[in-house]
């Protein structure tokens, strides 16, 4: 039988502490013949109702494989932990590979936030293109300003010259 067991940990206790914590739960059900089928760490999430005063909570998701002991045990282990504020346990009647739809959310915000940064860091290169092109633009625009300007001055001196030679 395949169980489902949901288990939020107290916020104020860190990452590290809350895998620390999932790691002791799971070797408890394997010390009794279960095994656990998935693992999912869901993060820090705002819950729908405060808790001992808490409005956030970190959530972890494992799914186990084993008899009914091996659930009592879990079951059991996570009572006797008070880091642990609540804990939901459901019978699964089928097995999926795939990741959970609350992980699945997690995942595609993540690859948003990175496609946004990658986005902001070519446009940021395109910028960065574009106001070298412009420093270096008017440099060139200069040099043959200059040469209008040379030219310009040369006119009046040959038609002041061509008005000498005719007079």
């Amino acid at each position: 039988m395949y169980y489902e067991t949901i288990f939020i940990v107290n916020p104020d206790i860190s990452q590290e502490n809350t895998e620390a914590l999932t790691d002791g739960l799971v070797e408890k059900i394997e010390k009794v013949g279960g095994r656990i089928v998935k693992r999912e760490n869901w993060g820090s999430r705002p819950m729908a109702y405060s808790i001992a005063n808490r409005k956030r909570g970190n959530y972890m998701l494992l799914v186990t494989d084993g008899s009914a002991d091996a659930i009592k045990t879990l079951e059991h282990a996570i009572s006797l932990e008070e880091r642990i504020i609540r804990s939901l346990t459901t019978k699964l009647t089928e097995l999926s590979d795939k990741a959970s739809p609350l992980l699945r959310r997690i995942q595609a915000a993540a690859k948003r936030e990175e496609d946004a940064a990658a986005a902001a860091v070519v446009a940021a290169e395109e910028a960065a293109a574009a106001a070298e092109e412009a420093a270096a633009a008017p440099a060139e625009e200069a040099a043959p300003a200059e040469e209008a300007a040379t030219t310009e001055e040369a006119a009046p001196a040959a038609k002041a010259d061509g008005a000498d030679a005719s007079v």
